[in-house]
C-alpha cells in the first residue's frame, strides 16, 4: 500500500462573467413564437424541431422560463380566440364537426408545442409549480372555446337535442357524438359533469316522467314492462357507444326511478293484467322481466313477494276450505300439488330461484294447508291411493318424484302426529289386503319419514313390514308340520304384533266349520312353538276366495272379505235366508253386516245374492237368495265391501280423541326433560319450550300443556314456588 497523501480535487467557477446579448430573450422568443404560428397554421414541415428545442432550452437554461411560459399562454389565447370564432360561425349541424375537427387541430398543435417545450416542462413547470404544457392548452382551449359565451350553452342544447332525436328513433352520428364527449371528459371530470352530465339527466328524468306517464295510460303491465325493458337497454348501450362508462349507473337510475319505481304500485295491481293476472295466466315471461326490472329498484322485490303471497294465500284458503274438494280427498291433495308445482316452476323460471320467494311460498302453503283440520288426513289417504293403484307401470323415478312431493306437503303439516295416525291404519290395511303396489315405494317413504322426523316416528311402521315377513315363515312352518292340510281349504294367516298395528276392537264372528276347525290347528301350531303368547283372531281385517257355481253351471272365484265368506257359506245348506237368520247365524255386527250384504245384493255387476224387497239399503225384514242368474266376463269376480272412503264423523271424533290421549305422555316428557335440565323455569317460557321441541310433530295446546303440568305437580315431579305461583321447580 503506498503512503501517498491522498489529494481532494476541487472545481471552481469561471472566473469571468458569461456576458448574454440583452436582446437575446426577445430574438429567442421570436423564433420560438414563429414556431407556433407555423404549427397553428399547419406549416410545421419547414420548421426545425432540434434547433426549437435548444433555442427553448436555453431560454430556461439563461433563467427566462417565466417569458417563454407567459408568451406562451398569450399566444395560444390568441389562436384560441380566433379558431373560436371559426367555430361560432358554424351554421347548423356543421358547428359540432367544426368543433371537432378544430379540437383535433388544437390537439395535435398541442403536442407538438410541448414537445419543443420538453425541457421546461420538466425543470421551470415543478420548480415554479406552474401547470405543464399540455394541461395548459387543455384548460386555454376550455376556458376560450367550451366555455365562450357563445359556444357553451349552444354545444349543450345541440348534445341534448341529438340525444333526444336518437330517443325518438332517429339516426344520428354517432361517431361525432363519442369524439364531442370524449373532448368534454378529457377537458376533466368536473367539465363533463357540470356542462353535461347534470343537464343530460335533468333532461333525461322529464322526459321519461312524460313517457311513462304517456305509456302507463295507453298499455297493459305487460307492454308497458317491456317499453322500460327496451328504454333501460338502449340508455345501456348509450353509454357503450358515446358516454362515459361512469355515467351508465346514473342515467339507469334515471329510468328505474321515473319508469319503475314511480309506478310499481299500479303495475303490480293493474287491473286484467297485474301481478295476480300473469300468475294465473302463468306469463313466466313478463313475470321475469316484472322481476328483473323490480330488483333494481328499493323494495321492489319485496312488493312482488308479498302481494304473491297475499293473492298464493286467498287462492290457498279458498282450496282447502271448498266444501266440494273436500269430499274427494286424493282430488284435494292433487290439487295443493298442482298449485305448488306452478308455483315452483313461477319461481324457478321467472324469479331466478330467489330464497326470498321460496321462502314465502313455504310459508303460505304451511298457513293455509293447517287451515283444514282433515289435511293430514287426506295427505295420508293421497299417498293410500297412490301405493294402492295409482302408481302401477310408473317408472322408480317417477314414484320417486311423487313420493317426494308428498314428504313437501307432510313437513308442512302442524299435525305430523294425526297424519301418522292414518297413516299407520292405511298402511296396514295396504299390507293385510296385499293391496300395495310395490313394497319397494312404500318402504321408501317408509325412509323419508325416518330421515324427517326421526325412528321414534317410523319404528312401529317398520314392525308392521317385519310382521308380514315373520308370518310368512310362520306359515310355511304351519304347512311344513301338517301335510295332510295339502287338500281342503288353504289358510293364511298374518300374526301382528299389538303395539305396531292400529288398535282393532276383537269382533268375534261364527266361522264356517272347515274354516274354524283349520283355524284351531293353526291356534294349537302357533302356541305350540311360541310360548307367552295370545292370538285373537281379527275376522273383520281377513278375505277369502272362493269358487262358487251359480245357475246355469257358471263358475266363479269370488275374491271377498271373511264376513262375506261366512254369509256365502250359509247358502251351501240353505236357498233362501232372512236378515235375522244370517245375522243370528254369523253373529257379524249389525252395521258390518249391512254392508257387507249391501255390497253382494246391490252393486250392480257384483250382485252375487238377490234380496226381496228390491232396495239400495239393508232392511232388517229383507229377505236373501243366490243369484243364479250372475254372469261376469271374469272367471275371478272380486267383490268389495261397501265403505266410506274417508272417516265417519263418530270415527273422526274417536281417531281424535286418539291422538289427544298420545300426546298427553309426549308433553309430559318433553316437560320433565326442560325442567330436569333448568332446574327452575317460569310458567311462560315452559310453555315455549315445550312448543319448541314437540312442533317437528304437532302444535301443543298450551291449555293442554297447563293441564299436564298440573298433573305433574300432583304426581310430585314438579313443585310450584312459595313466593310466585308462576315459578316451577324440578323434584328429583
Amino acid at each position: 500500500m503506498s503512503n501517498q497523501k491522498k489529494r481532494n480535487f476541487q472545481i471552481e467557477a469561471f472566473k469571468h462573467r458569461v456576458v448574454v446579448d440583452p436582446k437575446y430573450a426577445e430574438k429567442t422568443w421570436k423564433i420560438l413564437e414563429h414556431a407556433i404560428h407555423e404549427i397553428y397554421n399547419h406549416n410545421a414541415s419547414g420548421l426545425s424541431f432540434e434547433e426549437l428545442y435548444r433555442n427553448a432550452y436555453n431560454m430556461v437554461l439563461h433563467k427566462f422560463g417565466e417569458k417563454l411560459y407567459s408568451g406562451l399562454v398569450t399566444t395560444m389565447t390568441a389562436h384560441l380566440k380566433e379558431i373560436s370564432k371559426s367555430i361560432e360561425a358554424a351554421q347548423g349541424d356543421l358547428f359540432l364537426e367544426e368543433l371537432n375537427r378544430k379540437w383535433n387541430d388544437h390537439n395535435k398543435a398541442l403536442q407538438m408545442i410541448r414537445d419543443i417545450l420538453m425541457y421546461m416542462d420538466r425543470t421551470y413547470i415543478p420548480n415554479s409549480r406552474k401547470t405543464p404544457v399540455y394541461e395548459l392548452g387543455l384548460n386555454l382551449w376550455r376556458d376560450n372555446i367550451i366555455h365562450s359565451g357563445k359556444i357553451q350553452s349552444r354545444l349543450l342544447s345541440t348534445l341534448l337535442e341529438l340525444v333526444h332525436r336518437e330517443r325518438t328513433g332517429e339516426v344520428i352520428d354517432r361517431g361525432l357524438m363519442r369524439n364531442t364527449i370524449k373532448m368534454l371528459m378529457d377537458l376533466g371530470s368536473s367539465v363533463y359533469q357540470d356542462d353535461f352530465e347534470k343537464p343530460f339527466l335533468e333532461v333525461s328524468a322529464e322526459f321519461y316522467k312524460v313517457e311513462s306517464q304517456k305509456f302507463i295510460e295507453c298499455c297493459d303491465c305487460g307492454d308497458y314492462l317491456k317499453k322500460a325493458e327496451i328504454r333501460l337497454n338502449e340508455e345501456i348501450e348509450r353509454i357503450a357507444h358515446y358516454l362515459d362508462v361512469k355515467s351508465e349507473a346514473k342515467i339507469t337510475n334515471v329510468v328505474e326511478k321515473e319508469m319503475i319505481a314511480n309506478h310499481m304500485t299500479r303495475l303490480v295491481h293493474m287491473e286484467n293484467s297485474g301481478l295476480v293476472n300473469m300468475l294465473l295466466d302463468d306469463k313466466y315471461e313478463d313475470l321475469g322481466r316484472m322481476y328483473n326490472l323490480f330488483k333494481r329498484v328499493p323494495n321492489g322485490l319485496s312488493m312482488i313477494r308479498d302481494v304473491m303471497t297475499s293473492h298464493l294465500r286467498e287462492t290457498g284458503k279458498q282450496l282447502v276450505t271448498d266444501a266440494e274438494s273436500s269430499k274427494d280427498p286424493v282430488e284435494f291433495v292433487q290439487r295443493l300439488l298442482d298449485e305448488r308445482d306452478k308455483y315452483d316452476k313461477i319461481i324457478c323460471q321467472a324469479f331466478s330461484n330467489a330464497k326470498t320467494f321460496q321462502n314465502a311460498l313455504n310459508s303460505s302453503f304451511e298457513y293455509f294447508i293447517n287451515l283444514n283440520s282433515r289435511s293430514p288426513e287426506f295427505i295420508s289417504l293421497f299417498v293410500d291411493d297412490k301405493l294402492r293403484k295409482g302408481l302401477k307401470g310408473v317408472s322408480e323415478e317417477d314414484v320417486e318424484i311423487i313420493l317426494d312431493k308428498v314428504m313437501m306437503l307432510f313437513r308442512y303439516l302442524q299435525e305430523k302426529d294425526v297424519f301418522e295416525k292414518y297413516y299407520k291404519q292405511h298402511l296396514a290395511k295396504r299390507l293385510l289386503s296385499g293391496k300395495t303396489v310395490s313394497d319397494d315405494a312404500e318402504r321408501s317413504l317408509i325412509v323419508k319419514l325416518k330421515t324427517e322426523c326421526g325412528y321414534q316416528f317410523t319404528s312401529k311402521l317398520e314392525g308392521m313390514f317385519t310382521d308380514m315377513k315373520t308370518s310368512q315363515d310362520t306359515m310355511q312352518g304351519f304347512y311344513a308340520n301338517h301335510p295332510e292340510l295339502a287338500e281342503g281349504p288353504t289358510l293364511v294367516v298374518q300374526v301382528l304384533t299389538t303395539g305396531s298395528w292400529p288398535t282393532q276392537p276383537t269382533i268375534t264372528c261364527n266361522l264356517p266349520t272347515e274354516m274354524a276347525a283349520l283355524c284351531e290347528k293353526f291356534r294349537s301350531h302357533y302356541l305350540g312353538t311360541h310360548t307367552g303368547r295370545r292370538l285373537s283372531w281379527q275376522t273383520n281385517m281377513g278375505t277369502a276366495d272362493i269358487k262358487a257355481t251359480f245357475g246355469k253351471g257358471q263358475k266363479h272365484e269370488l275374491n271377498v272379505s271373511t264376513y262375506q265368506m261366512c254369509v256365502l257359506m250359509l247358502f251351501n245348506n240353505a236357498d233362501r235366508l232372512s236378515y235375522k237368520e244370517i245375522e243370528q247365524a254369523t253373529e257379524i255386527p249389525a252395521s258390518d253386516l249391512k254392508r257387507c250384504l249391501q255390497s253382494m245384493a246391490c252393486v250392480k255387476g257384483k250382485n252375487v245374492l238377490r234380496k226381496e224387497p228390491m232396495s239400495k239399503d239393508i232392511g232388517t225384514d229383507d229377505a236373501f237368495f243366490v243369484n243364479d242368474k250372475f254372469t261376469s266376463k271374469f272367471y275371478k269376480v272380486k267383490i268389495g265391501t261397501v265403505v266410506a272412503q274417508k272417516e265417519s264423523e263418530p270415527e273422526k271424533l274417536e281417531t281424535r280423541q286418539r291422538v289427544e290421549e298420545d300426546r298427553k305422555p309426549q308433553i309430559e316428557a318433553a316437560i320433565v326433560r326442560i325442567m330436569k335440565s333448568r332446574r327452575v323455569l317460569d310458567h311462560n317460557n315452559v310453555i315455549a319450550e315445550v312448543t319448541k321441541q314437540l312442533q317437528s310433530r304437532f302444535l301443543a295446546n298450551p291449555t293442554e300443556i297447563k293441564k299436564r303440568i298440573e298433573s305433574l305437580i300432583e304426581r310430585e315431579f314438579l313443585e310450584r314456588d312459595s313466593d310466585d305461583r308462576k315459578l316451577y321447580r324440578y323434584l328429583a
